[in-house]
């Protein structure tokens, strides 16, 4: 099972310096990838803990690719119905060109209210447009020429389409995996709870023909109880998930230093 850890690309600590030397501290000591997160529009009564900063997503795992060279960078998750889906799949195919194939999206619907109403856009219809956008990606990086609105393209650079994998509750988030060849994010979910969700999984893609494409677990563990750390992370590997990021909070370069020795201690 790989060990990740997130980044935070939000809040005081997503300065130029504390990002670079918390991503260079990640990749040396052996994490596996890097992941960080994704808001467009934070409301003022909502900020606490970000002041509303949030880095975009995309531009930052591309800065993120240019100062580092072996550890793979994670979207956790795009909200996909906040971004059109020929732009998107263009800096999406970009990034995965520049960073040597090192991009894990994982892919989401998104919640909040209002970046929905700052965007403009129907909550409502989140899901059917992430549909929408997933198709998109998948064809485009299926073929040289595609075809949107009448018009067909070229489709270039076309790199290996990354991994993909889709954020949510299992209620929906498995079939919407199933139905366009990706994996599973679920977040905070303990083992024990896990196990039926993951066998559904594999069942539906079973009935679809499909090949599994992982699961990528997404928690914090407790460093101050070592063997119930453990146990969490045994729990995880014995399910067959294949990557398990484990949350940092932290409010500076140092702190987070220390969190990433403390989990590479315990767990590589």
């Amino acid at each position: 099972m790989h060990i990740a850890i997130t980044v935070r690309n939000m809040g005081p600590q997503s300065s130029l310096g504390i990002l670079s030397e918390c991503a260079r501290e990640a990749e040396t000591a052996g994490f596996e990838s890097l992941w960080i997160t994704d808001h467009i529009a934070i409301p003022p009564d909502d900020s606490e803990g970000s002041n509303g900063r949030y880095l975009d997503p995309l531009v930052t795992l591309g800065f993120l690719a240019g100062i580092t060279r072996r550890i793979k960078l994670g979207t956790g998750v795009l909200i996909l119905p906040y971004r059109p889906a020929l732009p998107t799949a263009k800096q999406i195919a970009t990034l995965q060109e520049l960073s040597a194939g090192r991009l894990l999206l994982g892919a989401g619907i998104g919640w909040m209210d209002a970046e929905f109403r700052a965007l403009g856009l129907d909550r409502r219809q989140r899901g059917a447009d992430s549909d929408a956008v997933l198709e998109f990606l998948n064809r485009c990086f299926a073929s040289d020429t595609v075809s949107a609105n009448g018009q067909e393209f070229l489709f270039r650079p076309k790199p290996g389409r990354p991994p993909i994998y889709i954020g949510g509750a299992a209620k929906n988030a498995l079939p919407r995996a199933v139905a366009h060849d990706a994996g599973w994010m679920p977040m905070g979910i303990e083992p024990h709870r896990l196990a039926g969700d993951i066998e559904h999984y594999h069942q539906l893609c079973a009935e679809a023909d499909s090949k599994p494409r992982g699961i990528t677990v997404l928690r914090g563990l407790p460093l101050e109880d070592r063997q119930s750390a453990l146990e969490i992370v045994d729990g995880y590997r014995q399910l067959g998930v294949e990557r398990l990021v484990c949350a940092c909070r932290y409010d500076n370069a140092e702190e987070f230093s220390i969190q990433a020795a403390a989990l590479a201690e315990l767990l590589f």
